[in-house]
């Protein structure tokens, strides 16, 4: 299961928080720091997301990647406070791209990806933890937040 969610974090996150935005940097040529704040958003997001990560994989007894899902809802952690904490914290690392190097067209991508992100847990996500995790589900969105 390690190499599982190894994988997934490397090919979901790891494209659209950091390879992705690198590419983007070089590519529009925005390589020089701009705003050394925005790197404190990164940072905190990053961690944030690993911390999602390792509470998929050690309490929900599963990976980030659709293809091989937690077994179990997980709430510990950063869940405790929102509903998708990982999205949130993709978002951060974005944004804090953007600010870091006065990239326009990368807080575009960051909202853009915010958007994809709402629409996939309302559209999908939501729905299908109601399904399989039936009372859990409807106690855990009682008392916490779909964001912060």
């Amino acid at each position: 299961m390690f190499t599982r969610a190894l994988i997934a974090f490397l090919v979901l996150p790891g494209m659209g928080a950091f390879a992705i935005p690198a590419a983007w940097l070089w590519y529009t040529d925005h390589m020089h720091l701009a705003q050394p704040f925005g790197l404190i958003l990164s940072s905190l997001g990053t961690v944030g997301l690993l911390c999602c990560v390792r509470d998929f994989y050690v309490s929900g007894k599963g990976t980030l990647a659709p293809w091989a899902p937690p077994d179990r809802l997980v709430v510990v952690g950063l869940y405790r406070y929102s509903r998708n904490p990982m999205y949130v914290s993709v978002a951060l690392v974005l944004i804090g791209w953007s600010v870091s190097f006065a990239s326009p067209g990368l807080f575009a991508y960051a909202l853009a990806v915010a958007v994809v992100f709402h629409l996939r847990v309302v559209l999908g996500e939501e729905p299908w933890l109601a399904r399989t995790h039936d009372g859990d589900w409807e106690q855990y969105i009682a008392r916490v937040r779909r964001w912060f």
